[in-house]
């Protein structure tokens, strides 16, 4: 099977392509931007500080694919150190939007859960935008959006690598 690579530069895109590259990533940014939008809505909509937002959506999510987030993973989604994570779980506690449970064999272990009732402010929230995006990818065949989904992971893991590489030096002064 041929790809679409110069085979002389490898990771350069061919010029054919570049334009599609380059609207993909545009239209990538431009998720991002809108995601990023809906959850300043819903931070302000349950008046909350953005980065409570965010932790409380990385925890719902978490729920949703069976997989309850701990106060460290929780730090490292949100880019907090354990103290201030702390005090964002507190916050987010006190509100009653997040339990905080021991129920892993080792008691050490706390899992976080979101409240019985901050689900059903999310179901609220983001139900109507949940129903347009099922007709949006009920649209397209499942091989498709496996191929989507193998891009997305694929693009995901090359950012990650570049985000634990080290960073460059200081730019040069000009």
């Amino acid at each position: 099977m041929s790809n679409d690579y110069d085979e002389k530069d490898e990771g350069s895109m061919s010029e054919p392509l570049q334009p599609q590259y380059e609207r993909l990533l545009e239209s990538l940014r431009g998720y991002g931007a809108t995601y990023r939008e809906f959850s300043r809505r819903f931070a302000a909509w349950l008046g909350l500080h953005s980065t409570d937002a965010e932790a409380l959506l990385q925890i719902l999510g978490a729920e949703e694919r069976g997989q309850p987030l701990s106060p460290a993973r929780l730090s490292e989604r949100v880019s907090l150190s354990s103290g201030a994570t702390t005090a964002l779980l507190n916050r987010l506690e006190q509100a009653g939007h997040v339990v905080r449970t021991r129920e892993h064999t080792d008691r050490r272990i706390v899992t976080l859960h979101s409240s019985e009732r901050v689900q059903r402010l999310a179901d609220d929230f983001f139900g109507p935008m949940s129903g347009r995006v099922d007709t949006v990818m009920s649209a397209y065949p499942p091989d498709l959006l496996d191929r989507f989904e193998t891009f997305l992971a694929d693009l995901r893991a090359t950012m990650d690598a570049q985000l634990a590489a080290d960073p460059p030096g200081p730019p040069a002064e000009r």
